[in-house]
């Protein structure tokens, strides 16, 4: 291919991936404007009618890893197209659903889709020129955050405005198209791993992750100190420290522990669980500070759709900052990328103590807090490739991404107990307090102050991003900092 036509072909790949992440995304923030209904929807009780977000999230948290290790194995893109493909049906399922079992059959099954992002960063190091390597991979891995910003008000306006049915029709529709994209458009890696698939390693991995989340999601309803909370979380640890036994003796493991535990990738990824706490903590107390009511003297009484229009530029920035962080990350190296978006991070959750009073504030805060974000997402991807076999990309950004997932639980666990204890009564409602907003917006800055922290302990090297397909794995994948 010549380098006048290498060029369009590298925007379109980077598009259709970026668009596919963006796509997954999507289906993290379809279903918030409806769980105030959900119960009635699916003629279900509350509690029950949970399980249609926690499918996704268990779902997802499987895929990542899994479907990381068969995109090495056996071909990225062929694995992206199955994934995509998942999505899609997964949404034909839920369109037309009106009880609560084809609605968490068809959510498990939008959640395997969640294995196209760690899929997309991999194929795109394989396949792009080295010049387009470190913008593409950044906008890809934060594709995340972008997709749940801008969802937020779009999925609010169809189900305000059409029917809860469409959002599953459209997403479907957009799963569909995203599948004829990628097989039309994007190549297929010519970067495999030899081996079998490690079946036990998978299901011993599935098993421990379901055994960990769900307790971690459903403690605040079960209770914290509970029997069933308790027990899953110790089988959770037989099962996961056996599965870390297996994945240490079998010969082609579902994850290479050894090079995981490597400390540019091990802290890498301890850092990815704290800023998937930071980067859910956002997404989880700005709606609601938003939509209370004024009387409450805090709250900011926007409707569903105004409040996800206040959060959707958030998602533009931080777009717009993958690839200033690309730069950076050319520049000083990629983990000077990743500290300074933790210092922004808690810098954006400091800021809101003074803003949250104000819509426009809201906006303000946001924004700077998912300009962080976006420059540590776009730099954590770089820095695990440049530690690991161009054999093992696929998986090790696939335990990447669970990483975050593991965060954003977490986040949802500690601030939900938050918000619930820390209330104040408007009539007959209880509502969280202003004391427990601001008591979030200090966690999440102190959680990004964590994350600095942890990044100050990773190597002094910068991963060679840009490094051309085909290139040695272990030879020339780092570079010393300036």
């Amino acid at each position: 291919m010549s380098s006048t036509r290498a060029a369009p072909r590298s925007g379109a790949i980077i598009s259709v991936l970026a668009a596919a992440g963006i796509t997954v995304s999507l289906m993290q923030t379809l279903i918030v404007p409806l769980i105030a209904t959900l119960p009635t929807l699916l003629h279900t009780t509350p509690a029950n009618a949970f399980w249609a977000i926690t499918a996704t999230l268990l779902a997802g948290a499987v895929a990542m890893p899994v479907s990381g290790r068969l995109g090495d194995l056996y071909g990225k893109r062929r694995v992206m197209i199955a994934s995509a493909l998942l999505l899609a049906i997964g949404s034909f399922v839920c369109a037309p659903a009106d009880s609560l079992l084809p609605m968490v059959i068809g959510r498990a099954l939008q959640g395997l889709g969640m294995g196209v992002i760690p899929l997309g960063i991999a194929i795109m190091r394989d396949v792009l020129p080295p010049q387009r390597l470190g913008a593409a991979i950044g906008l890809m891995s934060s594709s995340l955050g972008v997709g749940g910003a801008l969802g937020l008000p779009a999925a609010a306006l169809v189900a305000q405005y059409v029917s809860w049915h469409a959002l599953f029709w459209a997403a479907a529709g957009l799963g569909l198209l995203m599948t004829v994209l990628i097989f039309l458009i994007v190549p297929e890696s010519p970067v495999k791993s030899p081996g079998r698939f490690d079946f036990v390693g998978a299901a011993g991995l599935s098993a421990g992750l379901v055994l960990l989340l769900l307790p971690i999601s459903k403690g605040s309803d079960w209770g914290w100190t509970s029997g069933i909370t308790l027990s899953m979380f110790a089988a959770a640890a037989v099962i996961l420290l056996l599965w870390g036994w297996w994945e240490l003796r079998v010969p082609a493991p579902l994850i290479d522990l050894r090079t995981s535990v490597r400390r540019q990738v091990l802290m890498t990824n301890l850092a990815s669980i704290v800023i998937g706490f930071a980067m859910y903590a956002m997404s989880l107390i700005t709606p609601q500070l938003l939509q209370l009511p004024a009387a409450t003297g805090y709250g900011l009484g926007q409707s569903m759709v105004q409040a996800g229009l206040w959060m959707a530029p958030a998602g533009l920035v931080m777009m717009a900052t993958s690839p200033v962080a690309a730069r950076l990350s050319a520049a000083r190296g990629p983990k000077t990328s990743l500290l300074l978006g933790t210092l922004v991070i808690a810098s954006g959750y400091l800021l809101s103590l003074a803003l949250m009073g104000y819509a426009w504030g809201v906006l303000i805060f946001s924004a700077v807090v998912s300009a962080g974000i976006g420059f540590a997402y776009a730099a954590m991807p770089s820095i695990i490739m440049g530690a690991v076999p161009r054999t093992e990309t696929a998986a090790a950004n696939g335990l990447n991404s669970l990483m975050r997932a593991i965060g954003t639980s977490c986040a949802s666990a500690v601030l939900g107990a938050v918000l619930a204890n820390m209330t104040v009564k408007l009539g007959p409602v209880t509502l969280p307090s202003e004391a427990g907003f601001r008591a979030g917006f200090l966690i999440g800055a102190g959680v990004a102050l964590v994350a600095a922290l942890i990044v100050l302990t990773i190597p002094g090297r910068r991963a060679a991003t840009a490094q051309p397909a085909g290139a040695p794995a272990d030879l020339d994948h780092e570079v010393r900092t300036r």
